[in-house]
């Protein structure tokens, strides 16, 4: 299993300077660093909050890419992290924003899982591209967040055994499987997981739901009531209940006017969502 492979892992500063927290003041260093996972060579962006530390930290999970005609249509996938980095260094986490394979400042280390599922779907139909998402959650997705854990935890201003994992969309998804997979990781938090693709795969759904009753790290699901769907959260902050697992669940008032802005209300909605996130994070991280 490609996550169980060796990381050798290595960070190479190419580009700092100040970055603007939400309400306006200079609050942290950003810096382009890479992350080795095996031969590939995956770049991520990394805020640290001032001061000495050792801080508590944060590995973000993003969705599957853009498409082609998203990325023309909104521009680089990377400008994304400028949204939400900067708030989380405010609050006092060093922040990982990770470019998995193909995505990104990774663009050159793949083809991106949005570009492949869509492929699959195009020849095969929606049952392949559903067998093709979860293949790749599982394997080189993981592998390459697991990475994203290791550099993470070895950077000296990072206390290792105080970590959270945060994921929207495709990547929600991925935060819960990487929870599954390390006990030791102290919170996730879910943006719009499965939005898209819950209500779509049957496959996804069996797999999330046996995910969460594997998993002892508190989760908190989040949603604007305008995504695509607010099914995967709500069945899975159900079966949390079910099973006496902490678990916090908040749909928000909806953002924009269409699904696809209610689904990215992880970057349109920071003033909506912060205090509450930071309140259940300080809550699991800072005890």
């Amino acid at each position: 299993m490609p996550g169980r492979c060796v990381l050798m892992l290595a960070a190479l500063v190419l580009t700092s300077g100040l970055a603007t927290g939400a309400q306006g003041q200079a609050s942290s260093e950003r810096a382009t660093v890479v992350v080795r996972n095996g031969t590939l060579t995956l770049r991520a962006l990394l805020w640290r909050p001032r001061g000495r530390g050792p801080f508590p930290a944060v590995l973000f999970n993003h969705g599957s890419g853009r498409s082609r005609e998203e990325l023309e249509r909104l521009g680089p996938y990377e400008r994304l992290a400028d949204a939400v980095g900067p708030v989380f260094a405010r609050h006092g986490y060093v922040f990982l924003y990770l470019f998995r394979r193909g995505v990104g400042l990774s663009a050159d280390q793949g083809t991106s899982s949005e570009d492949l599922m869509s492929s699959e779907l195009a020849a095969h139909g929606q049952e392949a591209r559903n067998e093709l998402q979860l293949q790749l959650l599982e394997n080189r997705e993981r592998s390459d967040a697991l990475a994203g854990l290791v550099f993470l935890r070895a950077l000296p201003e990072v206390n290792a055994r105080v970590v959270a994992v945060i994921g929207h969309s495709f990547g929600g998804s991925l935060t819960v499987l990487l929870a599954e997979r390390d006990p030791t990781l102290r919170a996730a938090v879910v943006f719009s997981g499965a939005g898209y693709s819950w209500d779509r795969s049957p496959q996804l759904r069996r797999r999330l739901l046996f995910a969460v009753s594997r998993t002892a790290a508190p989760i908190f699901f989040i949603h604007a009531a305008n995504d695509y769907s607010t099914s995967a959260e709500k069945e899975l902050d159900a079966e949390l209940r079910r099973l006496g697992k902490p678990h916090q669940l908040q749909i928000y008032p909806a953002v924009g006017r269409t699904a696809e802005e209610g689904h990215g209300f992880l970057y349109l909605g920071v003033s909506s969502w912060e205090s509450d996130v930071f309140a259940f994070l300080d809550k699991h991280l800072r005890r």
